[in-house]
């Protein structure tokens, strides 16, 4: 029996699933302007694994709590794994408990932020100052003594252990 409620509940999961399959299938931007270093689109994809290209060069989000550099603790930099662009020090990682690698601030000059108004918020996306790579975004709840939070996509990064 069709009901009110059955009928607006209907309506209400046919607008959903047709508001997900339009961000599902929107282009993803690219990281725009002249860099350091820059690739044909079938380079990067050549250079990069499918995930990395994802992150990097379509501004993709790894899952949660999959990056093996949310344990990483040696003493080191993380680099920018299209470019090898030295981004973060490893002094300045912390466990922000999100499920990314987080920093509370970045290698002067080494990253790029601009404005994302992707899926209706206004966040501020950080990309690799060498390569326009994207790296994830920057948040202001972090911990002191900068109350940032660079929340990173692993797959974006590379770690490079400090000469022991």
């Amino acid at each position: 029996m069709m009901t009110r409620r059955t009928l607006f509940g209907g309506a209400v999961a046919t607008f959903g699933a047709v508001v997900a399959a339009r961000f599902a299938t929107m282009p993803k931007a690219h990281a725009t302007g002249t860099f350091e270093i820059e690739h044909t689109d079938a380079e990067w994809k050549k250079l990069l694994t499918p995930e990395q290209y994802d992150v990097l060069r379509q501004e993709g989000t790894e899952a949660p709590f999959t990056s093996p550099l949310n344990h990483e603790k040696r003493k080191g930099i993380f680099a920018c794994a299209g470019c090898d662009q030295q981004l973060f020090e490893s002094e300045k990682k912390f466990d922000s408990g999100t499920g990314w690698p987080s920093f509370w601030q970045p290698i002067k000059g080494a990253v790029i932020e601009k404005s994302d108004n992707s899926f209706g918020m206004v966040r501020t996306a950080v990309e690799c100052h060498r390569c326009g790579g994207h790296l994830g975004h920057v948040f202001d709840d972090g911990p002191q003594p900068t109350g940032l939070r660079y929340c990173m996509n692993g797959v974006a990064m590379k770690f490079m252990p400090a000469a022991a």
